[in-house]
Formats: structure tokens, sequence, C-alpha cells
């Protein structure tokens, strides 16, 4: 029920309004003072509105704890019906988890940088959602930087209104003697009681908005704390340490050189089983051949040989190229890590002209001021000379 505390500060203000109008005698029809009133009333519409928007930004934080507080609950069935497994891969691509506005705008970007990070079934320097659903996002939709400030103005409207009704009294306060003086005593008092309501109604205002606003806002960050509670024992996405994330690499790398490496053999084996092939066949070709015509016919094997030279020759080619093309990734890779180190030695360096530059011209204002005061002494010197 603490998120509901702001209502009461409505009725304090209601009853407040009647005892002011009551002490003024409005309710008997006789009001004594309607510059006392009408200073009362315009103070008590300023406090209103006040309360009124204050009100709204606590509204809207409700609505956004409320949320939350569903969300958790949500994801512990979640997580129990899985059978206490993270639920994030069911999770990851939901856009309506939340129904508050900025939850869900602020979820939706802790969903891409998650996302962005992902390698294999982790993700590696995977971000917190604290880093997006945070007390300063409370703070935000709670508009802090207004509700922190009404406590102390009003408690300075009270203070304001004692100086104004002083300075009503006062100023209608004359007289030399007893008697002139007697006569003047009823609008001092007047003036007087200006001061005391609101003085009164303005530190009351204070006290009780100030122990509101605290609880509110308390409630608000111990639900917030739940929530995050809840979502990194439930649906945090899995991390890799950093010896996994190196693991998977070097796993990655050998994987890839081992296909490279197969893919070598497998065609060093193929071109061997051709050769092979042709060898027999040409062997089988020339005796058939010599059967038949009696001819000697080896120059067609010498040739049928160089055939499969130039094949052989081929293999060991492209063997050369795929090996040329990995040393181009890995020098192109190289240039990268070469280029990203120049840039931040040229960042650096401008950073170091800048300073220097600023020295520079402080040195230069220096030397500037003590030729000035040089010249003046001077001339200080000369003038008594």
């Amino acid at each position: 029920m603490k998120n509901k505390l702001f209502y009461g500060l409505f009725v304090v203000y209601a009853i407040m309004v009647v005892f002011i109008l009551y002490v003024n005698g409005v309710f008997a029809g006789n009001v004594a003072s309607l510059s006392n009133l009408l200073i009362n009333g315009i103070f008590l519409a300023v406090i209103g509105v006040m309360f009124v928007i204050s009100a709204a930004a606590f509204l809207q934080l409700n609505r956004l704890t409320d949320d939350l507080q569903r969300v958790s609950g949500v994801l512990q069935t979640e997580y129990k019906e899985a059978g206490n497994k993270n639920i994030w891969a069911s999770l990851q691509d939901k856009k309506d988890v939340f129904e508050e506005e900025n939850l869900r705008t602020a979820f939706a970007k802790y969903r891409m940088r998650v996302r962005s990070s992902r390698v294999g079934k982790r993700y590696a320097n995977t971000c917190d959602i604290e880093d997006y659903v945070n007390e300063e996002l409370l703070d935000k939709v709670g508009c802090s930087f207004f509700n922190s400030g009404i406590s102390g103005t009003m408690t300075g409207l009270g203070i304001l209104g004692t100086f104004i009704g002083l300075s009503l009294g006062l100023g209608s306060f004359s007289g030399d003697d007893i008697y002139t003086i007697s006569d003047n005593v009823g609008p001092l008092l007047s003036g007087m009681k200006v001061a005391f309501h609101t003085s009164v109604y303005g530190i009351i205002f204070s006290l009780i908005f100030n122990f509101v606003y605290r609880s509110i806002m308390a409630d608000a960050y111990g639900k917030l704390n739940s929530f995050l509670d809840v979502f990194r024992q439930c649906a945090m996405p899995p991390a890799g340490s950093g010896d996994e994330n190196t693991a998977a690499m070097l796993v990655y790398q050998a994987n890839t050189a081992n296909y490279m490496k197969q893919l070598l053999d497998m065609a060093k084996g193929q071109s061997e089983l051709q050769a092979a092939a042709l060898q027999q066949m040409a062997e089988h070709f020339l005796a058939e051949l010599e059967n038949v015509t009696g001819t000697q016919l080896r120059g067609i094997g010498d040739t049928l040989q160089a055939v499969m030279r130039a094949q052989n020759m081929e293999t060991e080619s492209s063997r050369i190229v795929l090996e040329a093309a990995r040393n181009l990734v890995e020098s192109n890779r190289k240039m990268q890590d070469s280029l990203d180190f120049m840039l931040d030695r040229q960042e650096m360096f401008a950073k170091e002209l800048a300073r220097q530059k600023e020295t520079l011209a402080a040195a230069c204002d220096e030397i500037s001021r003590d030729v000035s005061n040089q010249l003046y002494t001077f001339e200080q010197m000369k003038e008594l000379v």
C-alpha cells in the first residue's frame, strides 16, 4: 500500500482548505480580511497544482512497478515449469514481455545488446539487465527532479507567507500614542494571522509530502531489486567465461584448419587415383595397339604421363592457392589490428596535442602578464627617476 500513499496528500489538502476557510469566517459569512483569504487561496492553489503534477508522476511510477511485479511472477512461474532451467531462450524473442512503455523500450534495447554479443549458444561479455532497467529509469518516470524539490518549495512558501503577512500587518500599523496604537492592533493581528497560517500549512505539507515521496520511492526501489534478482536467477542470458570464449575460438580455428587439410588430402588422393587409372589405361591401350599393329606406341604413353604430371602440378597449384588465400586472410586480420592500433594512437596524439596547446596558451598568458608587469614597473621607475 506504500505506492498509494499519495492519495493521502489530497485528503490532508482538503482538510487544510476547509480549516483555512473556517478560520477566515467563510462558513459563518463573516470574512474578517479579504486580503488574508486571498493570500491563503493563492498559496493553496499553488500547492494544489504541485500535488496534481506529483500525483500524475506517482501514478505512472506505480504502473511501471506493478508491471515489474507482474513480470517477476511470470518469470518465476515459467522457470518452475521449465524444471528450474534458464528460460532466456523462450524470452529473447518476445516483444510483449512488458506492458508499460518505458519498460518495453528498455527491454528492447537490452535484447538488441545481448543479441549482438551472441557466440554460438552462449553470449560473450553479456551485459546486465540493470544497465537498462535501473533506479535512473524509476527516477525519470517518477519525476524525481521535480518531486525532490517540492518539500523545500512548500517550506519556502510558508516562510514567504510569513513575511508577506508581517509586511501587511506592519504596513497598516501606525500611531504615536497608546490610543492610536490600540486602534491599529486589529490590522496587525490580521497580518500575523496570514503569517501564522501560511507557516503552519507550509510546514505540514512539507513534512507529509516528504514522508509520502520517500515511502513511494523506497517501495519502487524494492520492487526493482526484487525483479532484478528474479531475472538474474531465471532468465539471465548464459554467458561464457573468458577461458570458454578463448577455447571456443581455438576449437573453431582448429576445425577450420582440419577442414582445409581434409580438402587438400581429398584433392591429392583423387589426383593419385586418377593418375594410376590413366597409367593403367595407357599401358593397356598401348599393349593392344602393339598387338594389333606390331608397332611401338610408347610416345603416346609418354604424352599421357605428361598429362598426368600436368594434373599433379595443377593439384599442387590449387594447394598453393588455398594456402595463399589463408595467408591473405591472416594478413588482412593483422592489417585491421594495425589500423585499429594506429587509430588509437592518432586519437591519443590528438588529445596530447590539445593538452599541449592548452599548456602553451597558459604559458603564453603567463609570459604576457609577466612582461606587462615588468613594463609597468619599468615605467614607474622611470617616473620616479
